[in-house]
């Protein structure tokens, strides 16, 4: 596994790209890419750019680690 360069949720961009999903889950862009394909991550497409808004992000990673409600 990959180390995040990422020491905080603060330190995360507004939206996230797939590159820096893979970055902070420490996975290749390519997994990172993938993952945003998945039904139920939280993605918002604009024209054919496709982001992830940070606060989704984390809450997806809280649910998806035991840590959500």
């Amino acid at each position: 596994m990959k180390e995040s360069e990422y020491r905080s949720y603060d330190d995360l961009p507004l939206f996230l790209n797939a590159e820096t999903v893979a970055k902070v889950l420490g996975v290749s862009p390519s997994s990172g890419y993938e993952l945003m394909h998945e039904p139920g991550f939280p993605v918002l497409r604009v024209g054919n750019r496709m982001v992830v808004p940070k606060e989704q992000f984390i809450q997806w990673v809280n649910e998806h680690t035991g840590g959500g409600a």
